[in-house]
């Protein structure tokens, strides 16, 4: 069995993951389908050959925030987006000798329809050492055309973008 996200690679310094080890850290990130496509932000060093790994965009729950508040944050941070916080859907476990988090998943609807989202960036690393790459809308068939290890496990058996609100629990 593959363990559900890919050991970070080499080419990814220790001084970027230095923030995250050692540490029990929960995640809150939002599923955003917007005109048949799913928003997903792209992380380097995760995987060899420089591929990126997509995932939704979402990011660690800091003490004082309500969970909404979390979200509405992060995606403010990574997509410069305003959303409203739906529904829970997925509750996720990873684990590894150095990392280890649970991730919440919520349903998140656009403020603004017409809003385009822009890259924006991890306040805990400095401009140069940014771990997200890109961001993009992506229908199931283009999530289908890149590798299984190149998506979130949550992201992973997305046929049709129905699958996405089929609430799931995935342990280690």
């Amino acid at each position: 069995m593959q363990p559900p996200f890919p050991a970070p690679s080499a080419a990814l310094p220790d001084s970027l993951l230095q923030a995250y080890t050692g540490q029990v850290r929960v995640r809150v990130c939002g599923m955003l389908i917007h005109q048949g496509a799913m928003l997903l932000t792209a992380h380097r060093g995760l995987l060899a050959g420089e591929l990126p790994f997509w995932s939704p965009p979402g990011g660690g729950w800091q003490f004082g925030e309500t969970i909404q508040e979390c979200l509405r944050r992060e995606y403010r941070e990574e997509t410069g987006l305003e959303v409203v916080v739906g529904r829970f859907l997925h509750l996720h476990e990873y684990k590894t000798d150095s990392l280890q988090a649970l991730e919440l998943f919520f349903e998140v609807r656009l403020v603004d329809e017409k809003a385009t989202p822009r890259l924006g960036s991890d306040p805990e690393h400095s401009p140069e050492a940014q771990l997200l790459t890109g961001l993009a809308f992506l229908t199931p068939r283009q999530l289908g055309a890149l590798l299984p290890t190149q998506l979130h496990p949550i992201i992973r058996h997305v046929i049709s973008l129905d699958d996405v609100f089929i609430p799931h629990i995935l342990f280690q």
